[in-house]
């Protein structure tokens, strides 16, 4: 790479180091429009794009079923069953806190005080939204799948020699590939 010259040249002028200057400085642009439109051709690729529409969608989707399960479906639940309060709501106090006390409205209070709580009910909220997102889209995935030709649920077997898990229109094991029709048996025998 080119470096600038510290001082004159022999001649006394700086025609030479303006050149060089110029050179540089039309150089360093090339590399940042080269980096800028490599950048726009990453960035406006089409599995680019799917993928940020994917995240986008998914997030909204995430936070759809959340809101139905905290929202819609725990709160019928905590009337229906003896909870007496939200499931969110519900902890088991292990250690005490400042003020030794025991009866605590609520996970906020208990945690102020100090004491030590296992906040199951939170995890059996999050666990709930877990499953929820997920069946949800196992829902989505087959809906999909019924107006579509591309299989996003891929449905697997077990191989009959290995016992791996193949696809389940595979002719052939991808692992030991044995024949999945029980042709290598009329062979062996």
């Amino acid at each position: 790479m080119p470096q600038l010259p510290l001082g004159r040249n022999n001649n006394g002028d700086d025609s030479d180091s303006d050149s060089e200057s110029n050179h540089l400085l039309e150089e360093g642009q090339r590399r940042v429009r080269r980096v800028w439109q490599g950048f726009i051709d990453f960035a406006f690729q089409g599995n680019v794009l799917e993928i940020a529409f994917g995240l986008i969608l998914a997030s909204m989707f995430t936070a759809v079923i959340t809101s139905f399960v905290s929202d819609i479906l725990l709160p019928p639940l905590s009337v229906l069953l003896p909870l007496n309060k939200n499931l969110e709501e519900k902890f088991a106090i292990l250690k005490t806190g400042s003020r030794q006390r025991t009866d605590y409205n609520t996970l906020k209070q208990a945690q102020e005080d100090g004491a030590v709580v296992m906040a199951y009910g939170y995890f059996l909220n999050r666990l709930i939204n877990f499953v929820a997102v997920g069946f949800s889209l196992y829902g989505l995935a087959s809906l999909y799948q019924c107006f579509s030709t591309d299989p996003i649920i891929k449905h697997t077997v077990k191989c009959r020699y290995c016992k791996k898990y193949i696809s389940e229109r595979a002719a052939r094991c991808v692992n030991c590939t044995s024949w999945q029709d029980g042709r290598d048996d009329r062979l062996r025998e």
